[in-house]
């Protein structure tokens, strides 16, 4: 094994009833004067309310963190925060949610312009404790050290990663998952079984990532047409929980890939959400990968059971791409970007945006000219 570093939260809590364990982890980070990071979904669903009967009063509630939430916003809410004096976060939601805490915690103290931070350590210290507690079963952020933010300049979503980010403590409670609407669920369900497929085939994939891979695909794949039925069905919740948080862990180490990089523009351009941009290019993307990574995809076509002992290895192959693509039917992913109304005609500016993301396009299994870039996004119309 070459030399890597495993890098999650400071501490994980998961399970049901796990949300109790959070004033206990106020009182061990000291916090008392506290800011709630939130959307307008989780506050009318009453999971803020569950959240405040155990920690009393809040310092600051800000409950209007949008879906795919730009640098502006951020800075907006950064300046709400300073005028107040806190001494913790928690954030409550989605990926957009404590993304969007997480990146506020860590500028909290800095004076620099936001938009000056995206790429790879660019920030060095956080003062501020971080709690994380997710409310949809996908983005696995509550245990990475990356936020993603639009940047309406470049008409790109954007990543900012350091270590600052990783939260000090990730309480994942599949309760908190239940009122989660059908289309988030199946969405971010999708984002997080991507998470977990990118991962095992990244070319920082480790043992270690492997296993947490392998085990969040198979949670996912027979979970997620559960939770998406029957939101109340906490079983298929609780796997759906257990399979994001381990998809979280395995990419917040191997890196995502082309997918990812792929559907960034869809989502900084075109405003698609970025578990919808994810399931859209998933197919495409893998049917190009697959020769360079055809035992992996064998290993997950097995471990799946989409495939027989007598299916050859490109039979494989062929059967689980085909067993995905019934996934995301079954959730009702749209197949097309036609759906979404994204036009054809930006292909060629979609493959440019794309290509410039190298943080990501570096760990995907075959290296993409900008050519074949644009040869993915024509299948995915």
């Amino acid at each position: 094994m070459k030399v890597s570093e495993f890098k999650t939260a400071g501490k994980l809590i998961t399970g049901l009833g796990a949300l109790k364990a959070l004033p206990d982890e106020m009182a061990r980070l000291s916090i008392s004067s506290f800011a709630i990071v939130t959307d307008k979904g989780v506050t009318s669903s009453g999971l803020l309310d569950q959240v405040l009967l155990l920690t009393q009063n809040a310092s600051i509630i800000i409950d209007d963190i949008p879906p795919e939430p730009e640098v502006g916003v951020i800075e907006q809410k950064l300046t709400q925060l300073r005028e107040q004096q806190i001494d913790g976060i928690i954030a409550l939601g989605g990926g957009s949610a404590i993304d969007s805490a997480k990146v506020l915690a860590a500028t909290y103290d800095y004076n620099g312009a936001i938009n000056t931070l995206f790429g790879e350590d660019t920030l060095t210290v956080r003062n501020l404790p971080l709690i994380a507690i997710p409310t949809t079963a996908g983005t696995g952020s509550e245990v990475t050290n990356i936020a993603i933010l639009s940047d309406p300049a470049s008409q790109m979503k954007k990543g900012i990663v350091s270590s600052c980010l990783l939260p000090d403590v990730a309480i994942v409670a599949p309760e908190m998952t239940k009122t989660c609407p059908k289309v988030i669920t199946a969405a971010s369900g999708i984002d997080a079984f991507v998470h977990a497929l990118e991962a095992y085939v990244s070319v920082n994939a480790s043992h270690i990532t492997d296993a947490l891979a392998e085990k969040a695909l198979k949670l996912i794949f027979y979970a997620l047409p559960h939770a998406y039925a029957n939101g109340d069905n906490l079983s298929a919740r609780e796997d759906m929980a257990t399979g994001s948080l381990m998809a979280g862990l395995a990419f917040g180490n191997a890196g995502v890939g082309a997918v990812h990089a792929l559907a960034y523009p869809l989502g900084g351009r075109f405003h698609l959400s970025h578990g919808m941009s994810n399931a859209v290019m998933l197919p495409h993307v893998l049917k190009v990968n697959a020769p360079f990574c055809a035992d992996k995809l064998f290993n997950v076509a097995k471990l799946l059971k989409v495939c027989e002992h007598h299916h050859s290895k490109d039979e494989a192959v062929k059967l689980l791409l085909t067993a995905i693509e019934k996934l995301c039917r079954e959730v009702e992913i749209p197949a097309s970007l036609h759906h979404f109304e994204i036009p054809s005609s930006c292909i060629g500016e979609l493959a440019i945006e794309a290509s410039k993301v190298t943080r990501l396009l570096r760990n995907n299994p075959k290296q993409l000219s900008v050519e074949e870039i644009e040869d993915i996004y024509r299948l995915a119309f």
